[in-house]
């Protein structure tokens, strides 16, 4: 069984979120891939400096996202990002692909030797922003994770993701979505607000720490004031929004905010 050392080197991990810039091809993108590269790598080692224990890199400026499946100049500008960001920093490193680009998540994460990826609709079926996840990404993805030889590639799944509606499964409740999840083969569950930057539930995360043996992890909301109570409940917290210049996810990361988060969950 996966534990959280095996994912972040250490037990009640900090993982620091680098948002990297919009991507060619997407609507907002401006910045030529050397500049997008430098800028993920300059925030990754603000985190690592800060004390981090494991970082993700996700592409979130490449809004409005597709569903499920992204174009390859996604794919090769996020692996040059990885490989960028895995030369530069010595911590644990995860991809993240939006939305739900798992199987994309996983060829990148195998070609720049990252430990994990963060899988959204793993199990069950939502309806989020970019529309109908109706097909559960479970089965295929770790088929294509055994195809491609990348079962040292940890799945950490999304359960009752936000930015979602859940009307379709609101009579399985968060505890039981991921034991689901547990079931199916994911080696870490992350339990998150209703958008980025909500705090998180600790009702929802003591539910879910006793449904499941494997990781719990905060996936949105952590702060100075709260993450020691959060760790009470999970093994890691990925921190994003808060580390970045006056809170703002779509900022360059703030160092001094970065390490007061370290240094309160410490």
């Amino acid at each position: 069984m996966t534990t959280t050392a095996d994912l972040f080197a250490r037990d009640r991990a900090l993982v620091g979120m680098v948002h990297v810039g919009a991507l060619p091809g997407t609507p907002r993108h401006e910045l030529p891939m050397d500049q997008i590269v430098s800028r993920a790598v300059d925030d990754a080692r603000k985190l690592v400096d800060a004390g981090f224990d494991a970082l993700i890199i996700e592409n979130m400026h490449d809004v409005p996202y597709l569903r499920r499946r992204v174009g390859p100049e996604i794919v090769a500008a996020m692996t040059a990002v990885g490989a960028a960001v895995r030369a530069a920093a010595s911590v644990p490193l995860g991809i993240q692909v939006l939305a739900g680009a798992n199987r994309e998540a996983l060829a990148v994460a195998k070609a720049v030797g990252a430990g994990f990826i963060r899988a959204e609709g793993f199990v069950f079926a939502s309806v989020a922003d970019e529309g109908l996840l109706e097909e559960a990404d479970a089965g295929p993805l770790l088929r294509y994770r055994r195809a491609i030889g990348a079962e040292d590639v940890r799945i950490l799944a999304d359960v009752k993701k936000k930015h979602s509606s859940h009307a379709l499964t609101a009579d399985v409740d968060v505890a039981e979505t991921a034991h689901a999840a547990e079931f199916f083969g994911a080696d870490g569950v992350i339990v998150t607000g209703a958008v980025t930057g909500a705090e998180t539930a600790t009702d929802d995360l003591g539910a879910v720490r006793s449904a499941v043996s494997i990781p719990v992890v905060v996936g949105s909301g952590a702060t100075p004031e709260n993450a020691r109570s959060l760790l009470e409940y999970a093994d890691a917290l990925i921190v994003g929004s808060w580390c970045k210049v006056d809170g703002d996810w779509t900022n360059e990361v703030d160092v001094d905010r970065a390490r007061a988060v370290i240094d309160a969950a410490r």
